[in-house]
């Protein structure tokens, strides 16, 4: 059966070929190109599965597959069907208790969008962060950083000296003539120095090495290191190490996260209490 399957097929493609790729149309819909216990596999299950200007070849390999993989359904099928009894074969209570979890789902989820208030408060982050520090607990190096890449080819001392002088300063005035003037010169900057990131982030720009992450960044202020490319420096305004204690500003948006995923609870809550309600007094079920 598998090669007479592949041998039909073949003359398909023939046929397909030689009016151009992908025109269905052309070829009488309804025709069976496949059989497989009983079963028929017509030229409209696989009109649409080729996307446009797929080459012939391609086109092929496609339909082949589609075939062959239908053609193994319609065996395990078979074999299912013959080797399991009627009640293994029952599944009419799990389709409809599927059926009701995708439609109270598609309910539930219409409610939310149209009743959950999902405005979040900076203060309402800030009561809950600190209402639940021991939750906020660090599980990675975080650092607060300001940094510069100067290209190596054609650098000039007076640049990569204005440069450390402005990185090193603690004047905000001096952060934004460091933004012009890598604007200016066209250097790589980050100057978010009110973000904190992830210190595994960091090393995918700036090649640090060191052995003890915690020594390293203790008591660092300033470090400059190089490779081929550039020369790296970089300006550690705060560090916090894994087991401390997250900073606010790390956390805002997965405590937004969790007062919003608290805010659905209690609203589905609440609406399937009042929907009880609502039935019990309406005398809408009765209990025996």
């Amino acid at each position: 059966m598998h090669f007479r399957v592949l041998f039909l097929f073949i003359l398909i493609i023939a046929v397909f070929t030689n009016i151009g790729c992908n025109k269905f149309d052309s070829v009488k819909r309804g025709q069976v190109i496949a059989v497989c216990y009983g079963q028929n596999l017509y030229h409209e299950d696989i009109s649409e599965i080729v996307p446009p200007g797929t080459s012939a070849n391609d086109s092929i390999a496609i339909i082949k597959q589609f075939i062959n993989n239908w053609i193994m359904q319609q065996i395990m099928l078979h074999q299912a069907e013959k080797n399991l009894s009627v009640s293994q074969k029952d599944f009419k209570e799990q389709v409809e208790s599927y059926r009701n979890s995708l439609v109270i789902y598609a309910y539930e989820s219409e409610l939310i969008q149209q009743k959950l208030d999902t405005v979040i408060t900076m203060a309402q982050i800030e009561e809950f962060y600190n209402n639940n520090q021991n939750d906020f607990q660090l599980h990675e190096d975080i650092v607060r950083v300001r940094y510069v890449k100067i290209p190596e080819i054609g650098q000039k001392p007076d640049l990569v000296k204005k440069v450390t002088k402005l990185l090193k300063s603690e004047d905000e005035d001096d952060v934004e003539k460091l933004y012009e003037l890598c604007e200016q010169s066209m250097l790589n900057c980050y100057l978010e120095d009110e973000t904190w990131i992830r210190f595994d982030d960091l090393l995918n720009e700036i090649p640090i090495k060191t052995d003890d992450r915690e020594a390293f960044l203790s008591n660092r202020k300033y470090y400059e290191t190089k490779d081929s490319l550039y020369m790296y420096q970089v300006n550690f305004l705060e560090s916090k190490t894994k087991e401390g204690v997250s900073p606010l500003s790390f956390e805002v948006k997965n405590i937004r996260n969790l007062l919003l995923n608290r805010r659905k609870i209690e609203l589905m809550d609440r609406m399937q209490q009042d929907l009880f309600q609502e039935a019990l007094k309406n005398k809408e079920f009765t209990i025996y």
